[in-house]
């Protein structure tokens, strides 16, 4: 393992002299752990240029191998450690704003449900595999569906047009027509919503797509909120800036979009007390912050016909 962080750490930093400070170590010992994994593999892993260390081609593959490798030990020691002092734990892959915006500010309820439990937060935007990361559960966008795992409803997606006061007032917004020349900001993984917008809306907008693009919702809100343009954001995720007036629904009209959020439980934790109590108790804060009348759209069986 030590001849491992020795060439792991030289490699990411391309340098003896560097990989020595992060390990805490004489650059001679660093220098001597690299040449007997190298015996061992019977290759050579760099070439020494002068000062520097630059990769062989066997040495960069084994480089990226090697570092996710690393990463899945130190995810698991720390998971060990953490279940050995601190109880029971439960780590989730969330999306950053929803997370934000609408899962931590009522997590408070579920610890005061479940005082002895531990819940870790970790941001994944796309899905990925159960298998190969470490977490119980995720918050998922998209299709009720999901490889090896169950999606159950929580809430859809009501996008509105908003912008702050001072930017309404300053460019004299009064009708839907209005928006077609204005500063428009996007999301970025969603680039065709203010096209389908004006679509429903029935406004022909030839610079739809044009704009500043914003990783996620939370940057997005936070650019309108200061006046660089006009934004679509699902409403549930702005309830702060709406109620402080920090920005302004322009029109009712709300784009529907076909796709929602889901809790997502992989089927090796499908008898997992601990997990099955925090999806329960989710699916059933998402129903009650929905608006009357609204139901789930989700094809997952109920929770009772799946235990």
């Amino acid at each position: 393992m030590g001849q491992l962080l020795a060439f792991e750490s030289a490699a990411r930093h391309a340098s003896i002299s560097r990989a020595a400070q992060e390990l805490h170590l004489t650059q001679s010992a660093i220098s001597r752990q690299i040449k007997l994994l190298e015996e061992q593999l019977g290759t050579a892993l760099f070439h020494r240029v002068r000062q520097r260390v630059v990769l062989t081609d066997a040495g960069r593959v084994y480089a990226a191998e090697l570092r996710g490798g690393l990463d899945s030990v130190s995810n698991a020691t720390q998971r060990v450690v953490t279940m050995g002092g601190m109880g029971e734990v439960l780590n989730l892959a969330v999306l950053p704003t929803f997370a934000t915006r609408w899962l931590i500010p009522r997590m408070k309820r579920f610890a005061a449900l479940h005082p002895g439990v531990t819940v870790n937060f970790a941001a994944r935007t796309e899905p990925f595999d159960f298998a190969r990361e470490p977490f119980d559960a995720a918050i998922h966008f998209g299709a009720d569906f999901w490889p090896g795992a169950s999606c159950d409803y929580l809430l859809g997606e009501s996008v509105v047009p908003v912008c702050s006061p001072e930017f309404k007032r300053r460019s004299g917004i009064h009708t839907r027509e209005d928006l077609a020349g204005q500063c428009l900001l996007h999301q970025s993984s969603r680039p065709m919503q203010w096209s389908e917008w004006f679509e429903q809306v029935k406004v022909s907008a030839a610079h739809a797509m044009r704009g500043p693009r914003f990783e996620h919702f939370a940057m997005l809100a936070q650019a309108a909120a200061n006046g660089l343009g006009v934004a679509l954001v699902p409403k549930f995720l702005i309830e702060e800036e709406l109620a402080s007036d920090r920005l302004v629904v322009l029109f009712r009209e709300a784009l529907l979009t076909q796709r929602a959020y889901y809790v997502v439980v992989p089927e090796v934790a499908a008898e997992n007390r601990l997990v099955l109590a925090f999806r329960d108790w989710l699916v059933a804060e998402a129903a009650a912050s929905r608006p009357s009348g609204a139901s789930p759209k989700s094809r997952t069986p109920p929770a009772a016909a799946r235990r």
